[in-house]
C-alpha cells in the first residue's frame, strides 16, 4: 500500500508517518519511484501500536523506538517478552531510584522471595521495588516484605488473568504487543478501578447514614 492509504487506515497523518520513518520507528517501504513506495501490512500494524505506545500510552519516541527494536529481537516468546518489557520506563522517576539503601534491594528481594516468583537474571524491577520500598518509607509506611505481600498476590492474579487471554496465540511479536499495550494502557485503568473501589469501601465503612457522598453532612 502507498503512504496515503497507509494513512487513511491507520488514521495517523502523512506527516506523522514521514516523522516516524525518519526516526526509524517504521522500516522504509520498497521504493516504486523516485517519491513513491510501497508498504506491507506488518508496517500498518506496527504503525497502529506505536501510535497507540506514544499518543495513548504517554511513551517518548526514543522509548517507543526501543520497544519496538526489542520486539524485532530473533528470539523465544520469553526473551521477547523480556527485552519488551525492559525496554518501557521504570514505574518511578529516576530520582526516586537515588540513594537507594541495600536494605531497600534487600526487602525487595525478600519480597519476590515469599510470592514464590522465578525471576530469571537481571530484573530491572528489583530495582523499582526498592525504590517503592524507600517511597513508602520516607513518608512513615516502614512496610515489610510481609506487609506487601497481600498486594503481590493481586499483581499475580492480575498478571495470570493477562496471559490467560493469550491463550491459543503462538505468535510471538503478537504476544508480545499484547503484553505491551496491556502494561502501558491496562495500568491506568487498573489504578482506577482501584480508586473507584476505594470510594466503595470508604461508603461502606465511613459514610454515616443521610452523609453526602461528597463528605458533607445533611442539613
Amino acid at each position: 500500500m502507498k503512504i496515503s492509504e497507509l494513512s487513511r487506515r491507520s488514521g495517523v497523518s502523512i506527516a506523522t508517518i514521514k516523522y516516524y520513518l525518519r526516526e526509524g520507528l517504521l522500516p522504509p517501504g520498497e521504493h516504486t519511484a523516485r517519491n513513491q513506495a510501497e508498504y506491507p501490512e506488518s508496517t500498518l500494524r506496527r504503525l497502529r501500536l506505536a501510535r497507540t505506545l506514544i499518543a495513548v500510552g504517554g511513551l517518548s519516541i526514543a522509548a517507543t523506538g526501543k520497544v519496538l527494536r526489542a520486539m524485532d529481537e530473533p528470539v523465544t516468546i520469553f526473551r521477547t517478552l523480556g527485552l519488551a518489557h525492559y525496554a518501557l520506563s521504570s514505574p518511578f522517576p529516576d530520582e526516586a531510584h537515588e540513594d537507594v539503601d541495600e536494605q531497600f534491594y534487600a526487602e525487595a528481594r525478600a519480597l519476590v522471595k515469599a510470592a514464590g516468583w522465578t525471576i530469571v537474571g537481571d530484573t530491572p524491577y528489583i530495582a523499582s521495588l526498592a525504590a517503592g520500598h524507600k517511597a513508602l518509607a520516607d513518608i512513615g509506611l516502614n512496610w515489610s516484605a510481609q506487609d506487601l505481600l497481600p498486594y503481590a498476590k493481586l499483581a499475580h492474579a492480575a498478571a495470570r488473568l493477562d496471559f490467560d487471554q493469550d491463550a491459543g496465540i503462538e505468535d510471538r511479536i503478537d504476544i508480545a504487543e499484547r503484553a505491551i499495550v496491556r502494561t502501558v494502557l491496562l495500568e491506568p485503568v487498573l489504578a482506577t478501578l482501584r480508586r473507584l473501589a476505594q470510594e466503595h469501601e470508604a461508603a461502606q465503612r465511613y459514610q454515616s447514614t443521610g452523609q453526602a457522598a461528597d463528605g458533607g453532612g445533611s442539613e
